[in-house]
């Protein structure tokens, strides 16, 4: 008589990046995550680092360790690879950018209004669609209009894509950052003035010199830090609108109300946290990229593996010369 040995059934399991002190990853092996019946599961092609990961990674009192698995990794795109049975959207095999908690991992799930389909025009291009969905929502707040004189602060990642965007508004763009590099990415963007990040007072008589003593429409604060921001201030016009793009993240910050004040600036936090307004920023992104008016592609300029993923989020933070966006590939 033969004897039948009943054995468990093996749980899928994926490898994910686990924060587990500041400065310190590991990579695990963790079950795969199943999808509810609105969600879908996406086999992540990669993942865009974001500057809003440094302070978990550095360390700040109100985050806890462990973090979750694939935890920060917000800006992921893959392939879709399983269904909830409500989903009708989305099928196997398409490729989409998502909105999701935990894409430092192979895989991750998202509920089926946070995805966007990619379209074949971009079928061998990475889409961090997060990203850029947020420079198009940033954008659209902004409120540029032809013949406008529009200042960027800081031109990461996002400033270069506001360049172009607001270069494709026609509008004057003046773009003032630290890096040389940084200068020369956004004159490739259309910039028509490139000022240095560096003195204060030089940087607003250089800007005044350039503006006839008027000053600038529009100023988009893309660093988020205490100086950037004051210096935005100062170079938008009487009645201007300042645009607060930068994450301020790291700490409290001071205004100079007296000067907000005095000049009756309009100021637009610029950040969104309604889901929808994202993926419509998403979708924007995708008619940008299709019509031109953005490429984003020579912005990707530093691509880790999920094990160095400690390495891309230094990189993001000292930001060595040539770099302006790091992606994760799985």
């Amino acid at each position: 008589m033969s004897t039948i040995i009943a054995t468990a059934p093996q749980v899928r399991t994926m490898a994910a990046s686990v924060i587990t002190a500041p400065g310190r990853i590991e990579i695990d092996d963790v079950p795969l995550p199943t999808p509810k019946a609105n969600e879908v599961r996406v086999k992540l092609e990669g993942c865009g680092v974001c500057a809003s990961n440094i302070p978990p990674w550095q360390g700040r009192d109100w985050f806890k360790y462990p973090m979750a698995p694939g935890a920060l990794g917000h800006e992921g795109w893959g392939v879709v690879e399983a269904i909830g049975r409500d989903v009708s959207s989305v099928k196997e095999g398409d490729r989409v950018a998502m909105l999701s908690e935990h894409a430092y991992a192979e895989y991750d799930i998202a509920a089926e209004d946070r995805l966007v389909p990619i379209p074949d025009l971009l079928a061998d291009q990475p889409f961090p669609g997060e990203p850029l969905g947020c420079a198009m929502n940033i954008f659209r707040r902004s409120g540029i209009e032809p013949g406008m004189t529009v200042a960027i602060v800081g031109v990461g990642f996002l400033g270069a894509i506001l360049t172009r965007m607001a270069r494709a508004a026609e509008a004057h763009v003046i773009a003032i950052s630290r890096r040389p590099f940084s200068l020369d990415i956004a004159k490739s963007m259309g910039a028509q003035n490139v000022v240095p990040m560096d003195d204060h007072w030089k940087i607003l008589e250089q800007v005044k010199q350039l503006t006839n003593g008027a000053l600038c429409d529009v100023v988009i604060e893309a660093v988020g830090k205490q100086w950037p921001l004051d210096l935005a201030a100062e170079l938008t016009k009487e009645r201007g609108r300042l645009v607060v793009a930068g994450y301020h993240q790291d700490g409290s910050r001071q205004i100079n109300m007296q000067l907000w004040n005095w000049r009756g600036l309009d100021v637009v936090n610029a950040h969104e946290r309604d889901p929808k307004i994202y993926i419509k920023g998403i979708h924007d992104a995708l008619g940008a990229l299709a019509s031109g008016d953005i490429d984003p592609t020579p912005l990707y300029t530093h691509t880790f593996p999920l094990a160095s993923l400690g390495d891309a989020l230094n990189t993001t933070r000292d930001r060595p010369d040539g770099f302006m966006k790091a992606l994760i590939r799985m």
